[in-house]
């Protein structure tokens, strides 16, 4: 469910009251504790956190016109959601957030890009505190250009995707290869 708000204070408008409490709950456990780098904003229909283009000009990869991405909050159609970009992207720090919120006796519901929540009490709040605590906006930047294969190529305004990798070249040309065979065999 994207909303069409274009600020955070209409985004929280449009919630009903008792998502709004929670997201508001968890968004000011987020302002208290995120790097002072970051910046706070609507970012694909939810409250984004962002590295502004003033530290990261090359911004997200998916689209460069955009800030790079850092974490969410969205009250979906089944639940509300944490997207934790910074905790996704490395294996280290996602196993401490699975160790932590374990040790704080709740259970973590959390797909491949979010955590899902259905109510407030469903989050311990002082793992999301240390979480937003433990990677510094120059961190998130580094396990970013990693990921993408870059080395600080994306900072300087070079794509780390140019001309595709090898192997992504040879599954495609498989790929194609076999839709070949599999359409003269059925003929």
């Amino acid at each position: 469910m994207q909303s069409k708000a274009t600020t955070v204070k209409d985004y929280l408008a449009e919630l009903p009251p008792d998502r709004r409490a929670a997201i508001q709950a968890i968004r000011k456990v987020i302002l208290d504790n995120m790097d002072r780098g970051l910046e706070e904003g609507m970012s694909y229909g939810m409250i984004g956190y962002f590295v502004p283009h003033s530290i990261y000009p090359a911004g997200y990869h998916c689209n460069p016109k955009l800030p790079l991405p850092y974490a969410a909050l969205a009250s979906q159609k089944q639940h509300m959601s944490l997207y934790l970009m910074s905790v996704y992207a490395d294996p280290v720090e996602e196993k401490w957030l699975r160790a932590r919120w374990a040790k704080a006796g709740k259970k973590l519901d959390m797909g491949k890009c979010c955590i899902r929540f259905k109510k407030l009490e469903d989050v311990p709040l002082n793992v999301v505190a240390e979480a937003f605590g433990r990677v510094s906006v120059e961190r998130h930047i580094a396990y970013y250009e990693k990921a993408l294969g870059g080395s600080g190529a994306r900072s300087r305004g070079t794509s780390a995707k140019a001309g595709g990798s090898a192997r992504a070249k040879r599954t495609g040309a498989k790929s194609a290869t076999k839709k070949r065979a599999v359409r003269r065999a059925s003929k």
